[in-house]
């Protein structure tokens, strides 16, 4: 039986759309971040050295990272579900995005939640507008813009197919179906300058699997 350890409002998300997309048995093991730090508590360091979610278990297998658990999953379990056809040009699309989603498209909107965070969080009173100031155009002149530029590019990829690596929905879309709900909650994806991107969101959250990953996971809650 495969054991998701799932952290709220997480990665680990995808990995319950997944396995309800497959139709596979799974059980869940929840953990709850610090209320006031949002980290992930520490008996998951129990399950995996870096105590991060999502990790699954199957048997005497752990695996971690969000992509490496999709691609164990489609390659022990898919028997083809959710995959284009080899060595084609959806192929390519497919890795890519599989890649491209934690790879680049994820480390500035991390960045923008740790600035934003920065803003409000405790300080001398004589080093808070400094350090707001230092945020605020740190925001402007490069991570914001940065988030702009893969926006663009999604809008456009959107442009030639339903789904990023073609018409169907493949793993890949699951793979990036995280980073688009953090560039609507913070990146500004959903400002209706995206309308591709907002009709894959609301794509995603129209398809039962998900739906159902959403009422066995909990909800699910970006800021």
């Amino acid at each position: 039986m495969i054991t998701v350890h799932h952290l709220n409002n997480s990665r680990s998300l995808r990995i319950l759309w997944l396995l309800e997309e497959l139709g596979l048995p799974y059980e869940i093991k929840f953990y709850q971040r610090d209320p006031q730090t949002m980290l992930a508590p520490k008996s998951l360091k129990a399950i995996h050295p870096l105590g991060k979610s999502p990790v699954i278990t199957d048997g005497e297998v752990t695996v971690a990272e969000t992509g490496a658990i999709i691609e164990y999953l489609m390659d022990r379990y898919a028997d083809g579900r959710l995959l284009p056809e080899k060595n084609t040009p959806d192929w390519l699309k497919y890795k890519y995005f599989l890649h491209y989603a934690e790879g680049t498209l994820m480390p500035p909107l991390v960045m923008k939640l740790v600035f934003n965070r920065i803003e409000t969080a405790p300080m001398p009173f004589f080093i808070k507008p400094i350090a707001k100031k230092i945020s605020q155009r740190t925001k402007s002149l490069f991570i914001q813009p940065n988030i702009d530029t893969n926006l663009d590019f999604l809008e456009s990829e959107l442009n030639k197919t339903l789904w990023f690596a073609g018409n169907e929905l493949t793993a890949a879309d699951i793979q990036m179906s995280f980073p688009l709900e953090a560039a609507s909650a913070r990146g500004g994806a959903t400002s209706g300058r995206y309308p591709k991107i907002q009709a894959l969101l609301d794509r995603i959250h129209a398809r039962p699997a998900y739906q159902r990953a959403l009422e066995r996971g909990g909800e699910f809650k970006l800021g």
